[in-house]
């Protein structure tokens, strides 16, 4: 039986991923490589990995079984080479660090921060991937991700990093038109800009007094992306409510105006999460306490707002 590390490797980014030419992609390899190490890890270990039909692969039960035992035993070779490089070195960090990041905060906020824990050590590899989806840390190949709201389920480790609050806000020229809302009841039918990935119902929930309330608002029109949301409220296309860090720039600016500053919106955590491993290796370790250093204390972008 023969084998090596990077078919290894190779056979887990395609199961990741789905496909020879995602995998190629991702690990900067053709696609004829990528298949001659699927052909030649199969020929080692005497066993069928993938069904092939015109072009497609599909794991086999075996491949399904391999697969996860693999993944925890290749990061776990990983962390004790990295930590025997390191050693005597100091905090020379080398290799690659992939981490997944929300779009609208990865862009607005946390690329200069990135930038900052890159210049410090030039000689680690950073792939970041910047998507609002939930990202399958593990499946996926990614050591880290940032995520907003509240986690579910207990399969990652997590370190909080601030704490972010939506604002309830239009354009001016909107509220020239239809009013200014001076309770959660002058809500009721006004046209809103809603988030495709939470349900209008979930999102306008706020209290008042002590009460929990769910406006009824028009939702006219829908996106998926919290930057898109905020560019249609200042085109007084209907009243939003956006996360602080999308929102508050423009609020300062008077080119958004806060509504209901009175009533408590749901709070939006910020929170950096990764799958358990040990040894946990230096560049994670570094990289978390770095985000944890840059964000301690409140959202810096909420200063000076009601």
């Amino acid at each position: 039986m023969h084998y090596t590390l990077e078919e290894i490797d190779t056979f887990l980014t395609v199961m990741d991923l789905g496909t020879v030419t995602a995998a190629a992609a991702r690990l900067n390899l053709s696609k004829s490589v990528i298949s001659k190490r699927l052909s030649d890890l199969e020929t080692g270990l005497g066993v069928a990995l993938f069904r092939r039909n015109a072009g497609r692969l599909s794991p086999t039960e075996a491949a399904e079984g391999l697969a996860g035992r693999l993944r925890p035993a290749l990061a776990d070779l990983r962390a004790a080479a990295e930590s025997a490089a390191w050693g005597g070195r100091g905090e020379v960090l080398r290799g690659r660090l992939s981490v997944a990041v929300p779009m609208s905060f990865g862009t607005l906020h946390l690329s200069p921060v990135i930038a900052a824990f890159a210049r410090q050590h030039p000689e680690l590899e950073l792939r970041i991937d910047y998507d609002d989806r939930a990202r399958d840390l593990a499946r996926e190949g990614f050591d880290v991700g940032v995520r907003l709201g509240e986690l579910t389920g207990g399969a990652l480790k997590s370190r909080r990093l601030c704490e972010d609050r939506r604002l309830i806000c239009a354009s001016p020229e909107f509220l020239s038109r239809h009013g200014r809302p001076e309770t959660v009841a002058d809500l009721n039918g006004l046209a809103s800009v809603g988030y495709s990935h939470v349900a209008n119902a979930d999102l306008w929930q706020l209290s008042e007094n002590g009460r929990l309330v769910q406006p009824q608002l028009m939702e006219r029109i829908s996106v998926n992306n919290g930057e898109a949301m905020r560019e249609l409220a200042l085109a007084g296309t209907g009243i939003a409510i956006l996360p602080g860090f999308i929102a508050a720039e423009a609020v300062k600016q008077g080119r958004l105006v806060q509504l209901l500053p009175q009533v408590e919106t749901r709070h939006l955590p910020l929170v950096v999460v990764w799958p358990p491993v040990t040894p946990m290796p230096l560049k994670l370790r570094l990289f978390i306490d770095h985000l944890v250093a840059s964000f301690q204390g409140e959202a810096p972008w909420l200063e000076g707002l009601g």
